[in-house]
């Protein structure tokens, strides 16, 4: 390789290929001696074994008589020298590139999987294609490449000059150009350049038909043979090859052609995928008319047979048979998954979208989403397959898909953040053409469709969306803050049936005077009330004066420490620290909130105070195999323990289950879902001004989750109080199934001043 063309290389094979092109003008009686020398020159510079064994391959061909051949396939592959490009900077150069191709991997798809590790979600993948070491990939499908792309891979060096001396043979006989002369190892330079082109500049000149690029790629295919064994090569082209129907090598070829592993590809199937390497199109087995397949399915197997490969009679029976296939289409991202997976939809674009938010990933969103669908990864999630499903049944039974309010669930593992189960009763689908009419009249005056059944907006979290008003649930966030304040859980306030604060406030059902009067849902509230009964009887007067006390402010930071983003234009605008303090509403749910984020932030409360950044994750591996620090659980102390003890000990009250501390009262606006989960639990219901949304957020020491009911497309139309019940009895399914066969865990009640 290191004397290839030698220092004057671009004057001697200008000059070759002139005296070349001039011989072939005068036709075939021209100066053989000086075409013979042309083309002796042109390659014998190289190491001096391969130089003389080209040399006198050419020589001896010439004198069998078949010059004009050799000068047609001449000019169907010209060959020149790289011009301009000193000669041992020209070989530093393509050593270097050809080291470079040899320790690069083509574009592979990233597999993701529920926690059970062989559930497969989705894919994504810009090729489909899978990496498969050699041994991995059957004898049989080995030869049938080799025998259908280049017979002699295991006796020249890159370059076969008997294979050019042959297609330039072929194609002087039938006038045209019929046979090409690119060995297995120039095809493999070829595909590993376009591969690593980044500009469309250099997309066209691997592509072009050049002479400088013809000549590029003999010297990186003789520089490649050089730097791996034939067999890494086989492996690395088998991997790379284009087969048609989006299945990029050999894995991805038998997985859609076969639905099987590439070693257990027989010789017609084997056949059949190295016939297609050529022309994909021209000869798609997957046609209706099966003509050209098994017609160059059928060549294969012959030249196998003229090779030793299979026997004849073998090769007879064979291709005696009809190609018969098993189709499969790999899921491509979210919204192409399988039947099976259609209930994965949003908890995958939760993976998208936590996938898009690592900065590791690459420097934009953009850039981190091309390397999920390049970088091959193999993505284990924390969505436990048997919980998935009988939740998502749960919301589908529960709430039509047809339904203009939404029904989904969040469960999020406390102490980790990942999160277990998310469903939804709607599809997640772009089309929605077959859907319902939107349910805001200013949008169904303009003929707009709803987002139901089919939509691709984030409902439960993990996007853009802004959610829903989560109502009373919001009420944990200003216990906590007057709890770290140092007002304990006996904190008595009397709570009359309505009160009027300090808060200044637009003209309104909730305003006296110009500032915010709340009033409670029933008057049966009206009394001294503590922490325990004002959460447990979601008494709203009570949070009222405890907010108006610790201050607004302090309740929406400990909101936002616990993971809530404000997405809405109008809750960005109160929560501004300038503004916060004034927010006395905030203790009621008036801010929209997502299911994922308050299950994240309940679960902190369950944790004892750490909290852990929702993930989809539970493991992830590169191509090779080693594991991204990103998919470990992203947590740190948030809320002092005992606060977070102390926060539960009052939720309990809402459940039934009782406060360890305290006197929950008489009654409880969730008395019944204690008994339905059937171990230790607390919680908070929420609904928000004429029920046009409900709520319940429930947690046991290991797990929390979000249930609500609302319309995302309008968020006046009030969900009435007949389905206030749903999110109740949903979270109780969800922590039911996601907690059966796991032994009870109690809650650490709490101590201290905290209490008292």
């Amino acid at each position: 390789m290191a004397g290839f063309l030698g220092k004057s290389a671009p004057n001697r094979v200008t000059g070759a290929l002139r005296s070349i092109v001039m011989g072939w003008k005068r036709g075939a009686r021209g100066d053989g001696e000086e075409r013979e020398t042309a083309m002796t020159n042109l390659f014998r510079h190289g190491t001096r074994e391969k130089a003389t064994r080209a040399a006198t391959g050419l020589r001896s061909v010439l004198k069998l008589g078949v010059l004009a051949g050799l000068l047609v396939a001449l000019l169907v592959f010209p060959v020149v020298a790289l011009g301009g490009v000193s000669a041992k900077a020209g070989l530093d150069s393509i050593d270097r590139l050809s080291v470079k191709l040899g320790e690069s991997d083509p574009p592979q798809t990233s597999y993701v999987y529920a926690a059970d590790g062989t559930t497969l979600i989705s894919q994504f993948f810009d090729e489909f294609r899978r990496n498969v070491p050699l041994d991995e990939v059957a004898p049989i499908m080995q030869k049938a490449v080799i025998a259908a792309e280049d017979a002699r891979f295991y006796s020249h060096n890159g370059v076969d000059m008997k294979g050019i001396l042959r297609a330039a043979a072929a194609n002087r006989r039938s006038g045209e150009v019929e046979q090409g002369a690119s060995t297995l190892t120039m095809q493999y330079v070829r595909g590993a350049l376009r591969l690593n082109a980044e500009t469309s500049e250099e997309v066209l000149a691997v592509t072009e038909q050049t002479a400088s690029r013809k000549v590029r790629e003999m010297r990186l295919a003789m520089a490649t043979e050089e730097q791996l064994t034939k067999n890494e090569i086989l492996e690395r082209y088998l991997n790379q090859v284009y087969f048609g129907h989006r299945a990029y090598g050999i894995y991805a070829a038998s997985y859609v052609y076969f639905s099987k592993s590439p070693k257990d590809l027989t010789l017609t199937q084997a056949a059949t995928l190295a016939g297609l390497i050529q022309a994909p199109s021209a000869y798609d087995p997957a046609a209706s008319d099966k003509t050209m397949a098994t017609k160059r399915r059928n060549w294969v197997i012959d030249r196998m047979a003229g090779l030793g490969y299979v026997s004849t009679e073998q090769a007879e029976k064979t291709k005696a048979k009809p190609i018969e296939l098993d189709l499969s289409q790999p899921s491509n991202s979210c919204m192409d998954l399988s039947k099976q997976a259609k209930m994965y939809g949003f908890f995958c674009d939760f993976v998208r979208h936590w996938w898009r938010a690592q900065p590791q990933f690459g420097e934009t969103p953009r850039d981190r989403e091309n390397n999920l669908r390049r970088g091959g990864y193999t993505i284990i999630t924390s969505v436990e397959p048997n919980v998935q499903e009988k939740v998502y049944d749960r919301v589908v039974e529960t709430q039509s898909k047809d339904s203009r309010f939404a029904h989904g669930v969040v469960a999020v593992e406390a102490g980790t953040g990942r999160v277990k189960a998310m469903a939804v009763n709607r599809n997640f689908d772009i089309d929605q053409s077959g859907n319902g009419t939107h349910s805001h009249p200013v949008a169904a005056g303009k003929g707009m469709k709803g987002n139901y059944p089919n939509t691709v907006n984030a409902l439960l979290g993990g996007g853009s969306m802004a959610g829903y008003q989560a109502g009373s649930t919001f009420k944990m966030f200003t216990m906590l803050a007057a709890l770290e304040e140092g007002m304990p859980l006996d904190t008595k306030i009397y709570s009359p049936h309505r009160v009027r604060t300090q808060y200044p406030v637009a003209s309104g059902p909730a305003s006296c005077g110009g500032v915010w009067c709340p009033s409670n849902a029933s008057g049966a509230m009206t009394g001294t009330q503590t922490m325990w009964s004002g959460f447990g009887k979601s008494v709203n007067t009570y949070f009222a004066q405890l907010i108006q006390r610790v201050g607004a402010d302090k309740a929406v930071k400990m909101a936002e420490r616990l993971g809530l983003h404000w997405r809405s234009s109008t809750d960005a605008y109160f929560a501004d620290p300038e503004r916060s303090a004034g927010w006395g509403a905030f203790t009621l749910g008036v801010a929209d909130t997502t299911p994922l984020e308050m299950a994240g932030a309940y679960a902190t409360v369950a944790a004892e105070g750490i909290y852990c950044e929702p993930t989809p994750i539970l493991k992830a591996v590169d191509q090779q195999g080693r594991d991204l620090p990103e998919a470990a659980p992203d947590c740190h102390r948030e809320v002092d323990a005992q606060v977070a003890r102390a926060a539960t000990d009052a939720a309990r009250c809402v459940t039934g289950y009782k406060a360890a501390k305290g006197g929950c009262g008489s009654w409880s606006t969730a008395p019944g879902f204690y008994n339905d989960v059937g171990r230790p639990v607390a919680g908070k219901t929420g609904t928000t001004d004429s029920t046009r949304a409900a709520w319940f957020v429930g947690f046991t020491p290991e797990l929390a989750v979000a249930s609500f009911i609302a319309d995302p497309d309008n968020p006046f139309n009030a969900v009435g109080d007949g389905n206030s019940q749903k999110p109740i009895d949903t979270a109780a399914v969800t922590l039911r199934a996601a907690l059966k066969g796991q032994p009870e865990q109690k809650f650490t009640p709490p101590k201290g001043s905290v209490v008292h």
